[in-house]
């Protein structure tokens, strides 16, 4: 893993990011290459029937990002959230009692009002033609973009699934063990180069108490907190989520990134304080415990263009998972609800 992994990061800069990109499949989790999905680079600008569809979403995606830049870590949380349980078919977006935005791991989501207003837009020019699951992944890398990532290749054709369901949502806890969470990344065809640097997401954005509370007060029901932690980052983070005892008590909001707070820039100090101990979350600290994780940890540390380059390129895997595209599907004419029959 060591060596491939260095492969990778040298490889990128000399043939370039897309070139690249382009040439891999995914690896499925017995280490075969499955075949990659039938999407198209300016989809509906080749098939002219959007050509400056990308253009309204870049430009939608500037306005909202102009007044909130917490859209970035939002929308970079929804396209995980809707790729990660039955693929990249936008079923995060519908609305419903028995929803996946109804299950405890998408607790806090945002950004839905983004791609709802992008749609509108999108409906007037073009109607009935760009899918809400291509309006997802695109307006999600021009917000990251925005923030300091580089502009990754999305390609585009992906059509609407038709249902979304609770049962269906099976993200795992932000305290699951890195061997754990490298299985799950290996299920949706991703590798362990991919897991370490999706987290690196974590560089922005903010986390409910309830998810770091185990952390800090019974790490792994001991009633202690998590020994890696770094004790003054423990000391702040007690301050801001003190114990549940009680029902209705609040949940209060803290920064993954306390470093930078509010202003939301994608850097490489998430490795950093991975380094130092002074990760929020669980599933981040748990980087330092693989030698193959630890490893890719201090190489993006210590390189931010590396991490900007490997980001670009799992981002795009990512977006590839398990779409629906010809004749599957549909093309929503409201993102939260299915085209009536």
């Amino acid at each position: 893993m060591r060596s491939q992994m260095r492969f990778v990061l040298l490889v990128l800069p000399f043939f370039g990011l897309v070139a690249v990109s382009f040439c891999l499949g995914f690896v499925s989790a017995d280490g075969s290459t499955v075949p990659r999905p039938k999407l198209t680079w300016h989809y509906y600008k080749t098939h002219n029937t959007c050509d400056d569809a990308e253009v309204y979403i870049r430009h939608q995606v500037e306005l909202f990002w102009k007044k909130d830049k917490s859209i970035t870590p939002k929308l970079l949380r929804l396209v995980y959230s809707d790729c990660f349980v039955t693929g990249c078919d936008a079923s995060i977006l519908l609305d419903g009692e028995d929803s996946e935005k109804t299950a405890p791991q998408n607790y806090g989501l945002g950004a839905f009002v983004v791609i709802d207003k992008i749609k509108t837009v999108l409906e007037q020019r073009c109607p009935g033609v760009v899918s809400c699951a291509d309006i997802l992944n695109l307006a999600t890398r021009d917000a990251v973009h925005l923030d300091g990532a580089p502009s990754y290749p999305v390609l585009t054709g992906r059509r609407d699934g038709l249902t979304s369901t609770r049962s269906s949502v099976d993200l795992p806890s932000p305290s699951i063990t890195w061997e754990d969470a490298l299985k799950y990344f290996n299920s949706r065809g991703l590798n362990v180069l991919d897991m370490a640097t999706l987290l690196g997401a974590h560089s922005m954005g903010r986390t409910h108490c309830r998810y770091i509370l185990d952390r800090l007060y019974n790490f792994n029901g001991t009633k202690k907190p998590d020994p890696s932690m770094d004790p003054s980052l423990l000391n702040d983070l007690r301050k801001s989520c003190p114990p549940r005892t009680k029902k209705g008590q609040t949940d209060p909001l803290v920064y993954l990134n306390p470093q930078f707070g509010a202003n939301y820039r994608f850097t490489q100090t998430y490795y950093s304080r991975v380094l130092s101990h002074k990760a929020v979350l669980g599933i981040d600290q748990q980087l330092l415990y693989s030698n193959d994780t630890k490893e890719i940890t201090q190489e993006f540390a210590a390189g931010f263009e590396d991490f900007r380059k490997a980001f670009a390129m799992s981002m795009y895997r990512m977006g590839e998972y398990q779409v629906l595209t010809g004749n599957q599907g549909e093309i929503r004419k409201n993102c939260r609800v299915p085209n009536k029959k």
